[in-house]
């Protein structure tokens, strides 16, 4: 099965630094850690791989880039199954079998902790500490295998290692040494133009695939469009076109499918002479007022996702935001967290 990079990230819980131009990912164990491109940084923990179904759970540090940056941290309790699953009452941590005070409750049964609490979190999780949120019920345990190499990854990213605001490394470099926040790309959305997509003619679609095909590079396939004799299924080589302004078009066909994904192919084609198609994307899900999408299962649980969605901005598609949903773990149903490796500030079209 053909996975797009994101996607296959999510398979990967023991892995090396996974470097893009669009982020840092990196996991170890039972933690990963994911700094998207303006540097913001996001580290998951997770109950060991051996908890029971349904006490499972997660806590998610974020820190935005710059000196003197504090780390915030949330907590979600596994529920997958039913309502005898939903958080309610009064979340409490634990640490080291001592009260460590309350959760405020937030939106989409996710809790904050405090500050303080946080640091408690950090410094537990980073030497051979217990950490525990009970709610009257089997406690969710947070593993620790794996957060000091991820805390310290995430601190190199940042620029923070060797200065007193450093989560595994401290010292006393001065705190203007860390990396200052990279503005997020600005996105100036344009409206298309109202009209019907429409199939290509086999005529006109045989005599575009050889330009859609030579688009592809090592990242990219689309065996779909010319799948190999004997193995072609309904609706393989076709080619539909949308208007986006009077001198686009965008032109799709499916790419790839697999067990519970598939992925479409999606290129932009100027209304010029020997203009040629670029290629947006090989593993889309759909397009929609100018806004490509991609959502991909990490696998047929649904617990674990891939999305992307890129912007018309009257020229090209942008990619606008990408990002996984962490770790297959069973958790949440659509995935636990939202781990960007790109963000972007995206301006509405005119109407």
């Amino acid at each position: 099965m053909k996975l797009p990079h994101t996607l296959a990230a999510l398979t990967l819980l023991a892995a090396p630094v996974i470097a893009q131009e669009n982020g840092v990912s990196f996991s170890h164990k039972d933690w990963e850690m994911v700094c998207d491109n303006t540097l913001t940084c996001r580290a998951a923990g997770y109950s060991s791989e051996e908890t029971e179904e349904g006490t499972g759970g997660s806590v998610l540090l974020t820190r935005k880039a710059g000196p003197n940056s504090a780390v915030t941290g949330e907590v979600v309790l596994a529920d997958t199954e039913s309502d005898d699953n939903a958080t309610s009452g009064t979340l409490m941590l634990w640490i080291n079998d001592q009260p460590a005070g309350a959760l405020k409750a937030g939106e989409d049964d996710r809790w904050s902790l405090t500050t303080a609490q946080t640091q408690a979190v950090i410094k537990a999780v980073k030497g051979s500490g217990k950490v525990e949120v009970k709610e009257g019920r089997t406690p969710f345990v947070l593993s620790g295998n794996g957060a000091t190499a991820v805390l310290l990854k995430m601190d190199d990213v940042q620029g923070r290692i060797g200065t007193p605001g450093a989560l595994i490394k401290k010292g006393d470099k001065p705190e203007t040494s860390v990396k200052a926040a990279v503005p997020a790309p600005v996105i100036q959305a344009v409206k298309v133009v109202p009209g019907e997509t429409r199939t290509l003619s086999k005529a006109n679609a045989d005599a575009l695939k050889p330009q859609l095909l030579a688009t592809l590079n090592k990242d990219a396939q689309c065996d779909r469009l010319q799948p190999a004799e004997g193995d072609a299924q309904e609706g393989d080589g076709d080619i539909t076109v949308t208007p986006l302004d009077d001198r686009h078009v965008l032109a799709s066909t499916l790419c790839w499918r697999g067990a519970y994904n598939e992925g479409y192919g999606y290129w932009v084609i100027a209304n010029t002479p020997d203009a040629k198609p670029v290629l947006v994307t090989d593993s889309a899900t759909d397009h929609s007022d100018g806004v490509i999408a991609m959502g991909q299962k990490g696998r047929g649980l649904g617990d674990c996702w891939a999305t992307a969605s890129w912007v018309w901005d009257g020229t090209a598609f942008r990619l606008s935001h990408e990002s996984t949903t962490g770790m297959c773990r069973y958790l949440r149903l659509g995935g636990t967290w939202d781990l960007p490796t790109w963000v972007a500030d995206v301006k509405p079209a005119a109407k």
